[in-house]
């Protein structure tokens, strides 16, 4: 079996619900977000994942993601790992991409990073560790972290250079799978919020 990741982003918070770059603040989750981890927590328990007894499990220590991956089923199952931390968004933390294109307009966090933040380069290089860790052994891998970093993940798991991540939104609560097609990596799945919609 060729190894794939699972990607789930934690529950809403209230930053997130208003669109404010979260990096490294330790925001919680909202009762909603949490509503949606243990609703991810119920999917997965269920065919056709059936609690995936045999995955490994690591998640970012922030709060956010850690109450999202024990509200989900898997906190006993899950290391903490500081390479699924939120980009660090420097001086932009806590604003919304309006506030900032107010002061820098044309700005794109995937071509621009950020002042006094982590680099491309930095978080390419983080997103290359849990790529290569999540391929180094012959098992299925389940992450609980944030929308970029996640997405950064998913544009190195591709191939493709860290600007990918524009192109793939990707909500609260989210499931995503990286897998394989025809021998090359692939998005299995993506964004996908059905567990939410009751």
């Amino acid at each position: 079996m060729a190894p794939r990741i699972l990607l789930a982003r934690h529950g809403q918070t209230a930053w997130s619900k208003l669109g404010k770059h979260t990096g490294r603040t330790d925001i919680p989750l909202l009762d909603e977000g949490r509503e949606g981890a243990e609703l991810l927590g119920k999917r997965l328990h269920r065919g056709p994942w059936a609690g995936l007894p045999d995955v490994e499990v690591r998640t970012s220590p922030l709060s956010r993601a850690r109450e999202t991956c024990e509200l989900a089923g898997f906190g006993d199952r899950a290391a903490h790992w500081d390479a699924l931390m939120e980009w660090d968004y420097g001086a932009y933390e806590g604003m919304t991409p309006a506030e900032i294109q107010a002061v820098r307009p044309g700005w794109l966090i995937w071509r621009d990073a950020v002042p006094g933040g982590e680099s491309l380069e930095q978080v390419t290089a983080r997103a290359d560790e849990v790529v290569d860790w999540a391929r180094s052994a012959d098992r299925d891998v389940l992450v609980f972290a944030h929308g970029h970093m996640l997405r950064s993940i998913a544009a190195r798991w591709m191939g493709e250079d860290l600007s990918f991540g524009a192109r793939v939104r990707l909500d609260p609560t989210s499931l995503s799978v990286l897998g394989w097609a025809y021998g090359a990596p692939a998005l299995e799945r993506w964004n996908d919020t059905g567990h939410l919609e009751y």
